[in-house]
Formats: structure tokens, sequence, C-alpha cells
């Protein structure tokens, strides 16, 4: 009897485990995949429009949006995304809020 009980405890042991062992691999997602997406979400400030800036970064209106552009055409394009800041209106923590977010390409 109490290699019975052992038997069943060890059996629904095991196969839980072999469940979860599949389920995990089924949902695993390859790293290529993961660094491609956090690539295509960023945001080139060489060549986003106004309405991109806009929708896509914290604490960028209309206004500052129009600034980047302004601030890009008037002295070429950005060689760091750290130039921000020397956009008139985009401080330390604007560009804090946004630094995953940005790029320079």
């Amino acid at each position: 009897m109490r290699k019975l009980i052992i038997n069943s405890i060890l059996t629904a042991t095991l196969t839980a485990s072999s469940f979860w062992v599949v389920a995990a691999e089924s949902k695993a997602v390859p790293a290529e995949q993961i660094v491609a997406s956090i690539e295509q979400s960023k945001i080139d400030i060489n060549t986003a429009d106004a309405e991109t800036l806009v929708r896509e970064l914290s604490g960028i209106g209309k206004a500052k949006a129009q600034a980047i552009i302004d601030y890009r055409e008037a002295h070429g394009p950005f060689a760091t995304v750290d130039e921000l800041l020397e956009v008139k209106g985009i401080g330390v923590a604007i560009l804090e809020k946004n630094l995953n977010k940005l790029s320079v390409n």
C-alpha cells in the first residue's frame, strides 16, 4: 500500500513537471525577436515627423515636437540623443522619461 501511494505521488509530480517544461518551451520567444521588437519601437529623432514625436514621446506636445524639428533643420542631424537637451523646452526630466524610446541613425 505504501509503494502504491509513493508511486502515485511520484507519477503526479513527474507529470506536472513535464507539463510545465512543455508549456514553457512552447511560449519561449527567441532573443533575436525580443531585440528586434525593442529596436523597432525606438524613435529616430533625425527622421521622425512632429506627429510621431507627439504620439510616441512623453511630455512632448506640438510645440516641443516642432522645436525638435526646427533644431534638426538648423543644426543638422542629432549626433546623440543627449543633444536633445540643446532644444528649447527639452530638459533632463523629459529626456530621461523618453531615453529608452529614442535613437539616432
